[in-house]
C-alpha cells in the first residue's frame, strides 16, 4: 500500500501514530517518500499514483473514504485570507482556495505551517484584522465545522481500516526530538506547534459529513471543482 503524506504540522499525531503501527521498514520508506503538499497528494491521488492520502476536501467528490479527516471546528489559526493583499490563490491547497471563493472573501489566501508561522508574528490586535481565519468565518456562517481534508482511498480498504482504527489524537505524545526537527523546519517555537494541535480535530461524524456536503454542493454551484 502506497500511502502518501501531507507534509505539514497538521497531521504530525497521525504520522507519529502511523509511524508506531507500520512495522515494515520498506513501508515506512515509501511514506515518507511519498510526500508534499495537499494540492500535489490530490493530483498524484487522482492520477492513481497513490493508493491513499489525505486528499483536499474539494478533491474528494467521487472518492472514497474513511471517517477521518483534517477538521476545524473554531479559528484554525493557519488558513487565512489577507483582505489587503492582492488576491492571490496558495497554490498548495485546492480546499482553502475553493472556502474563501465560497465565502467571496478577497485578497490573498495563506495555509499550512507558513501561515501559522505568520499569524503567530502577527497576532497583535492591530495585525490580527488584516487576517481573515477561513475556518471561523466558515463556522460563523454555517454553524458547522470545516473539513479542510479526507482520508481517501483507492485500493486496501482493510489494510487502511485496520492501521487507523485505534487512533486517538489525545493518546499520542510527540518525541521532543521531532518537535524540535519540525520547530527549525517551520520557524514555530515548540510549544506554538502543540498549542495549534489543539485545535485540530481528525474524526469525521454527523455534523462533519453535513459541512462536507455543502461544501460541495456550494463550490459545484459556483463552479469550482
Amino acid at each position: 500500500m502506497i500511502f502518501s503524506k501531507i507534509d505539514f504540522i497538521n497531521l504530525l499525531p497521525f504520522h507519529i501514530y502511523i509511524k508506531k503501527n507500520i512495522k515494515s521498514n520498506q513501508q515506512k520508506a515509501i511514506i515518507e517518500y511519498k510526500k508534499s503538499y495537499p494540492a500535489k497528494i490530490t493530483n498524484s491521488f487522482k492520477k492513481r499514483q497513490v493508493h491513499s492520502a489525505f486528499i483536499s476536501s474539494i478533491g474528494s467528490r467521487g472518492e472514497k473514504f474513511l471517517d477521518f479527516g483534517i477538521i476545524a471546528r473554531d479559528y484554525v489559526d493557519s488558513v487565512f485570507v489577507l483582505p489587503e493583499k492582492k488576491p492571490k490563490d496558495d497554490f498548495q491547497s485546492k480546499a482553502s482556495n475553493a472556502l474563501a471563493k465560497v465565502l467571496n472573501l478577497d485578497g490573498e489566501v495563506i495555509i499550512g505551517d507558513k501561515a501559522l508561522k505568520y499569524y503567530l508574528k502577527n497576532e497583535g490586535k492591530e495585525q490580527k484584522e488584516k487576517m481573515i481565519d477561513l475556518a471561523k468565518a466558515w463556522q460563523e456562517k454555517y454553524n458547522l465545522p470545516f473539513v479542510f481534508g479526507l482520508l481517501c482511498y483507492n485500493k486496501h480498504e482493510t489494510r487502511l481500516k485496520n492501521l487507523t482504527k485505534n487512533f486517538n489524537k489525545r493518546k499520542i505524545k510527540i518525541p521532543q526530538y521531532i518537535l524540535e526537527i519540525y520547530s527549525k523546519r517551520s520557524g514555530i517555537a515548540k510549544s506554538d506547534i502543540l498549542n495549534y494541535l489543539k485545535r485540530i480535530d481528525y474524526d469525521i461524524g454527523y455534523k462533519e459529513k453535513r459541512a462536507l456536503k455543502l461544501f460541495l454542493k456550494l463550490t459545484k454551484e459556483k463552479g469550482i471543482l
